[in-house]
């Protein structure tokens, strides 16, 4: 086992996620295996009350930093690192313009594999642990990142995207030889070729992808759900309601579905495990059926901002009660760091014009990136937290890390200030070291280390 000094950040599971954090001044982290040889939490709470049941552990000792739970992140595509930052005039255009040239460049085995290595180490740099990601509709791609992922024994989940219609040639699935199956078939079989060969090998997942519905066309969306039906414990992750000329499409292609979200469910695919990114532009029967199902929202702040799209209603999930978690949507988004993220989910919040405007708690906006995601993930008790029996991911924070976070920091009368100062001032500087929890001979966790 392994014991890790310092303050310490942690998530309640009892209370209501506003007023849900722990904090230990000075805080006691003991990490070991599990019967299965993954590290998980041991035990964790104030130092002085627990460094005496543990007389014979050497503890590795951090003053002045604050040990929280690894974040977690609920949509992004990998193959889009490249596109952040890239304008034009909305989603539709950007797609055009941007993502799919890049994309489709991810048919090189080669291409894919350095971009995975650099995802993957930008997830680390940022203190991200667990990951729902996009790959692109090549094989290739999905294979890459399973297999950059597995190196670092990360919890990562991605699938292939699944899109045969309404895109470039390049970029939409292909039959592997002319004159057999079609490119539907083959994306389905393809799919199911994946799950079989990485869902569930050391801590990977698989997301059946369809990329949105207007990508897919009936057979495809019919085929996800029955491969959805056949495989329950793997994810569903798609878009939906982000743009309003998306929706407009959506509705145009699939008429008989009472909304564009319904479109889904109508083929299967909305129930637990399900992650439809965005959320914006959605009703009451729209969020009750999102509460009904089981699935949740991925709230991707910088990119609904950046590409205009519009801001996810807090208060309105709230209401009808629909789980929910942050996300990055990197390429769309901006920034892969989480401080980021929460900072621009705190001005959506606030935002009041188009919906009723609110303003989220630090704590709130700390929970839906670590055990909130999580909960949405149907990965609660596993990551984004570090209660016993966590598996042992998480960052190291040096909250002196700039002298302005320094100066404020040092300011911070009680924890929701300090939270939030952290939040505002924030980026990759503050993310000290990563841990990763580890289930090789050694079983001692993979710490990366940034400064």
């Amino acid at each position: 086992m392994k014991a890790y000094r310092a303050a310490i950040l942690r998530f309640a599971t009892d209370r209501e996620p506003r007023h849900a954090a722990i904090y230990d001044e000075d805080g006691l982290l003991v990490v070991g295996p599990n019967a299965q040889g993954l590290q998980v939490v041991q035990a964790v709470g104030p130092y002085r009350e627990l460094h005496a049941r543990y007389p014979d552990l050497v503890v590795t000792h951090w003053p002045g930093r604050i040990i929280a739970p690894g974040f977690v992140d609920l949509h992004s595509h990998y193959p889009q690192a490249n596109v952040i930052g890239s304008p034009a005039e909305g989603l539709l255009p950007w797609l055009e313009n941007y993502t799919f040239p890049e994309e489709k460049r991810f048919s090189s085995p080669q291409y894919s594999t350095e971009a995975a290595q650099f995802f993957i180490a930008e997830l680390l740099r940022q203190g991200v642990t667990t990951a729902l990601t996009f790959a692109t509709s090549h094989p290739a791609s999905v294979l890459a990142f399973f297999t950059e992922a597995h190196k670092h024994r990360m919890r990562l989940i991605t699938g292939l995207c699944l899109m045969d219609r309404h895109a470039p040639a390049d970029v939409l699935n292909q039959p592997t030889a002319p004159g057999k199956l079609d490119a539907t078939e083959q994306s389905l079989l393809d799919s199911e070729a994946l799950i079989r060969q990485w869902h569930g090998v050391d801590r990977l997942g698989y997301a059946i992808t369809p990329r949105f519905a207007p990508s897919c066309s009936d057979a495809q969306l019919r085929g996800s759900g029955e491969l959805a039906a056949m495989y329950p414990d793997v994810w569903i992750q798609s878009h939906v309601a982000e743009n309003k000329a998306e929706i407009a499409w959506a509705r145009a292609l699939f008429p008989a579905s009472r909304s564009y979200l319904a479109t889904y469910a109508d083929f299967g695919l909305l129930r637990e495990r399900a992650i439809y990114a965005h959320c914006i532009h959605l009703d009451d029967a729209d969020r009750a059926l999102m509460r009904d199902t089981g699935a949740a929202a991925a709230v991707c702040p910088t990119s609904n901002l950046f590409l205009g799209s519009g801001f996810f209603d807090y208060a309105g999930a709230d209401r009808v009660g629909f789980p929910y978690g942050l996300a990055c949507d990197v390429g769309g988004g901006t920034s892969f760091s989480p401080f980021h993220t929460m900072l621009a989910a705190y001005y959506v919040g606030r935002e009041g014009q188009s919906k009723p405007g609110l303003s989220l708690g630090p704590q709130h906006l700390w929970w839906q990136h670590t055990a909130g995601a999580a909960q949405a993930l149907g990965l609660k008790g596993l990551v984004g937290n570090l209660q016993p029996g966590c598996e042992a991911d998480f960052v190291v924070l040096n909250p002196q890390a700039t002298p302005l976070l320094a100066r404020r920091t040092a300011l911070a009368a009680n924890l929701d200030e300090l939270l939030f100062s952290m939040i505002v001032l924030g980026d990759d500087r503050l993310v000290e070291r990563t841990v990763i929890s580890q289930a090789i001979e050694s079983c001692d966790p993979m710490m990366f280390s940034f400064r």
